[in-house]
């Protein structure tokens, strides 16, 4: 089974200069946990539920050492993307297999693989599509 059958599409994204809080926001909306990033439907990063809570963190930190300093700290609402995302995105094409998408993001130890086709972002696959992938298909089997 090829990719294109499990993934999903639209995708919800951000772009580079979009605020941590609105990031933020669209996961908690969408109870997603992988936004890619995008400029023009190309990828250029991703940023993760855990990227996001460290950004909030590290605002949190700085603005008590701030307050101990008396120097401004950065609001952690004026984080952008681009300064936590990760620029280097493992992806896959549509036709792709499940099985090659579950061996990556074991070995990687990722949730998602962006799906991409000609240079632009078409999908994404979450770990939670290959494990509904792989029951469907042993529920076939069993028939």
């Amino acid at each position: 089974m090829d990719l294109a059958n499990i993934m999903k599409s639209p995708v919800r994204t951000v772009k580079p200069q979009d605020t941590v809080a609105h990031a933020r926001a669209i996961i908690e909306k969408y109870r997603v946990r992988q936004l890619p990033v995008v400029v023009d439907r190309r990828l250029v990063g991703i940023v993760t539920d855990r990227d996001l809570r460290d950004a909030w963190a590290a605002g949190a930190i700085a603005a008590d050492a701030a307050n101990r300093e008396s120097t401004p700290a950065p609001d952690a609402d004026q984080i952008t993307v681009d300064a936590v995302m990760t620029t280097h995105v493992l992806t896959l094409s549509p036709a792709s297999s499940v099985v090659e998408a579950a061996r990556i993001m074991l070995r990687e130890r990722i949730g998602a693989i962006p799906i991409v086709e000609h240079g632009g972002l078409v999908g994404i696959v979450t770990r939670s599509n290959i494990l509904e992938a792989f029951i469907s298909a042993n529920e076939a089997g069993r028939k």
